[in-house]
């Protein structure tokens, strides 16, 4: 049956929003993570649960949708920059309605919003390097009606005077493009489940991240603990081997002890599980 360019550019908005809403759900499911939301438990929060985090993936669907619909094969302008950033506020008040007023997903919002308003823009279809290139285009762009105010995030760049989720966003993601994605891709290639691989993937972010989320509970010396936990168990072999797993636990309980949670590295994570679901493969070179 042959679908009329509108219809596909519908069924392909709806589809990029389950998929993002799907990243989020399967990040916050993924277990054991360091000081973060899992099956287990809270981790290093208080206001925050598994069934917590589900319903505010699920509340972002409509705005991913929005986000992908508007973004549809245009080009990245000033105005979809600020259609995109008024529907991101609209999603983080859906979120803030279905959590009670917890910040859940703030931060997933943007990385998550910019790519996926990047793959409609480019007509559904790319390689990931073309996608978060369009995506820092477009977050390098200004937006009038951005809050003024200084968030969590922004206060721990400026104090520690290191980059953030906007400055990732602004250079095409690099931490999911040259640490997260190759890990995944490594890790399943050595033949760990895929539970391994995305824990793998996430202990490459964390390996470099400056996370504002560790930043702001643990200080510089917390974020580089957490940095060099990340590195002990990738150079253990990763998730996969006895001695990774090891590692693992030990970068979890020290994060648990310093009340530490690498909040900006879980985004990220579920940016580079939305990027491996929807990018084309890269060219050979």
């Amino acid at each position: 049956m042959k679908h009329l360019p509108q219809t596909h550019a519908d069924e392909m908005a709806g589809w990029l929003a389950q998929v993002a809403t799907a990243c989020l759900i399967d990040e916050a499911r993924l277990t054991p993570k360091p000081g973060l939301v899992d099956s287990r438990g809270s981790g290093a929060h208080h206001d925050l649960t598994l069934a917590l985090m589900e319903r505010s993936a699920h509340s972002l669907t409509p705005a991913f949708r929005y986000m992908a619909e508007h973004s549809w094969l245009r080009p990245a302008d000033i105005a979809l920059r600020e259609t995109v950033g008024r529907l991101g506020r609209d999603g983080e008040q859906a979120m803030m309605a279905a959590t009670g007023g917890v910040n859940t997903h703030r931060g997933a919002i943007w990385a998550l919003g910019l790519l996926v308003s990047a793959v409609a823009m480019l007509g559904g279809s790319a390689s990931g390097d073309v996608v978060t290139a369009c995506a820092a285009r477009l977050a390098r762009l200004p937006d009038s009606a951005a809050p003024k105010g200084f968030s969590k995030g922004l206060r721990a760049t400026h104090r520690y005077q290191v980059p953030g989720a906007r400055e990732e966003a602004q250079q095409g993601f690099p931490h999911v493009t040259r640490l997260a994605l190759p890990q995944l891709r490594a890790s399943r290639a050595r033949g760990a489940a895929e539970t391994e691989a995305r824990l793998d993937a996430l202990m490459a972010i964390m390996t470099s991240l400056s996370d504002t989320c560790v930043l702001n509970r643990a200080g510089l010396e917390g974020l580089e603990a957490m940095q060099r936990g990340a590195r002990a168990v990738l150079d253990a072999g990763g998730t996969a081997q006895p001695a990774g797993r090891e590692a693992l636990a030990r970068l979890d309980a020290d994060m648990l002890a310093r009340n530490a949670s690498p909040g900006g590295a879980a985004d990220l994570l579920a940016a580079t599980l939305f990027l491996d679901r929807t990018s084309l493969p890269q060219a050979a070179h």
